[in-house]
């Protein structure tokens, strides 16, 4: 069965039960469901290829033990089953202690979920449809999580929330790129949502990759933290198939709530990448995490302060998605683009057009590339064209990774040297910026602008023709009724 049909299929069951409210929670239910059955092929694989594994679940909880049979538990039973014994066991994994890391990723992932459904007899629909249709042993069907994914990211949308937590893949896949992470290197994206740059690091990393033991650094150094239970059970889910099979450093949590204070050397990292949520405001006391400059309830803000505040010193570099609010914003923003160009190198400012993120938001969004350690002495900026013909994108004409060669074959290589102004490329000194009190707003100067004239005037103007249109209109009334009369004469 076709993924999209397979998940129509799963949400028109869990229409009936009178359980399940809405998009967003027969999304949640089918992520931990997904999960489950993931984990449990896993299991399977690990049991041959991790010498002396043991399972972190009781036999009985295992998939296999009460899922796997289609003939097996159902209704009551099943209903009994899962709320009363399946969730609390899974849910005391993220707080037990002696549990293996295995197992404190299951109750990572059940620490907030719930099971919404009332029938048990449309449970075991469920489950039947997902155990008969997919097997993520094989690599055919391992990759259709990434169809899976994408149709349940836009079944959220119409819920009306993906925008809190998605980035275009174009985008994630030119920002890792860009920044060319290497084995070795800690790597942090404090508000992963459903991990998207995540997996686009871990497969550039595997690139890398010679020994078995690159592979075992690489899971060590990917760091994630998402708020929200829902993404980051997918985020968990997403990078379990990339390879990641203990996804212990993906942590649930706001990044926010920890004291700026707290966070010490071994907490920095070399990169940070990530599209932190904006436009949102944070719950009263964050702010105080935080130095009295950077003080604000702006979440995008307060994310900046910490991702300058963890890259480690001289060597760390970042690529973070902001809007244009963050450009031309004064009071913290002010303080935050100041220190972002006295103590760090903010060498390039891609600006995306608009519909980048559509139809999540129209707001038009930038991505800053910064390194610590040194001072900046010119930002560059390049304004990302629309292909030819377009005049935005739409889901069904989305923004493409190959759109980004224009950008790559510009950027020069690590070092940036030899970048060239163009119609889509302009440089605006350090010393500019801060006599515009740091706003970063900096239009392209190659662009022609169009003079839309005075208004009033322009009113006029319409106003004289639509007079003589009108005039025009009474003249040709006035010969259709000489002609009519004169043909009536006749």
């Amino acid at each position: 069965m076709a993924i999209g049909s397979l998940i129509k299929t799963i949400q028109d069951i869990m229409r009936k039960d009178v359980g399940v409210d809405g998009d967003a929670q027969r999304i949640s239910q089918i992520v931990w469901l997904i999960f489950l059955k993931i984990f449990d092929d896993k299991e399977q694989e690990w049991e041959f290829t991790i010498s002396g594994y043991k399972s972190p679940l009781p036999s009985q909880l295992r998939w296999g033990s009460w899922a796997k049979n289609p003939e097996g538990m159902t209704g009551e039973e099943l209903l009994n089953f899962v709320n009363n014994e399946l969730f609390p066991e899974l849910k005391k994994l993220a707080t037990a202690a002696g549990v293996s890391p295995h197992g404190r990723v299951v109750g990572a992932v059940f620490e907030d979920a719930y099971n919404y459904m009332k029938s048990g007899t449309l449970l075991r629909q469920v489950i039947n449809c997902i155990e008969s249709d997919v097997d993520f042993n094989s690599s055919s069907d391992r990759h259709l999580f990434n169809d899976i994914y994408e149709k349940i990211l836009a079944d959220l949308q119409s819920a009306g929330n993906a925008g809190e937590y998605y980035t275009p893949r174009a985008v994630t896949g030119f920002m890792v790129d860009i920044l060319n992470p290497r084995l070795g290197e800690k790597l942090l994206d404090p508000a992963c949502g459903t991990g998207g740059f995540l997996t686009n690091t871990i497969e550039h990393l595997k690139r890398q990759a010679i020994a078995a033991e690159d592979l075992q650094r690489l899971q060590s150094n990917i760091q994630g933290v998402e708020k929200k239970p829902l993404p980051h059970m997918l985020a968990m889910t997403n990078v379990m198939l990339h390879g990641i099979d203990v996804p212990t450093n993906i942590r649930h949590g706001n990044t926010l709530s920890r004291p700026l204070r707290d966070y010490t050397p071994k907490d920095r990292v070399d990169i940070i990448i990530t599209n932190p949520p904006f436009g949102g405001v944070e719950e009263d006391g964050i702010e105080s995490n935080f130095p009295k400059k950077y003080q604000t309830r702006e979440t995008a803000d307060l994310f900046m302060a910490l991702i300058m505040h963890l890259l480690k010193p001289e060597t760390g570099r970042a690529a973070v998605v902001l809007p244009d609010g963050f450009l031309f914003g004064e009071g913290t923003k002010t303080t935050l683009k100041r220190e972002l160009l006295e103590e760090f190198n903010l060498h390039t400012i891609v600006r995306l057009p608009k519909g980048v993120f559509s139809p999540y938001t129209s707001i038009n969004t930038n991505i800053l590339f910064f390194e610590k350690g040194a001072t900046t002495q010119d930002v560059w900026f390049f304004e990302h064209p629309y292909p030819d013909g377009y005049k935005s994108y739409s889901r069904s004409k989305p923004l493409t990774i190959q759109e980004f060669e224009r950008e790559k074959e510009w950027w020069s290589g690590a070092e940036r040297k030899g970048r060239k102004v163009s119609e889509y490329a302009w440089k605006v000194s350090a010393q500019e910026i801060a006599a515009r009190n740091y706003n970063l707003d900096c239009k392209n100067p190659h662009e022609v602008e169009l003079n839309h004239g005075d208004p009033d005037e322009l009113m006029q103007e319409y106003l004289d023709i639509a007079q003589q249109m009108k005039d025009a209109q009474n003249a040709l009334k006035l010969e259709l009724m000489k002609a009519l009369q004169q043909t009536k004469g006749n």
